[in-house]
């Protein structure tokens, strides 16, 4: 599967308590990978739930790839804008951006 939203994160300027109201009200899973981000179970797509200080402002769209460099290649030949480049994460490399009407999102290929 390439060039689908597989993902969304959910930022939060407190992440124990959003991962708790997730699971309270909607029964999600929760997986912990460190004191800024919780990894959401159950929920019908994969997410997540973002502390860290880079966090994004706005709850975010992200598309798994399976080609980094042409979908951003694609992404600003069509108008978007980058807002982060390219960078490592536990499990893949991504990058932000912001399309023509103002939504932040982020491209992923996952890691070997």
């Amino acid at each position: 599967m390439t060039d689908k939203i597989d993902y969304v994160e959910f930022p939060s300027s407190n992440r124990a308590v959003t991962s708790a109201f997730f699971q309270a009200a909607f029964g999600w899973g929760i997986t912990s990978y460190g004191p800024g981000y919780d990894g959401l179970e159950g929920a019908g797509i994969d997410g997540g739930i973002d502390q860290g200080e880079d966090r994004v402002a706005a709850t975010m769209a992200v598309v798994r790839t399976d080609d980094l460099d042409g979908a951003e290649r694609r992404v600003t030949a069509a108008g978007g804008t980058i807002t982060r480049p390219q960078y490592d994460f536990p499990g893949g490399r991504r990058f932000h951006f912001r399309e023509p009407g103002g939504n932040e999102m982020a491209v992923y290929v996952a890691s070997e």
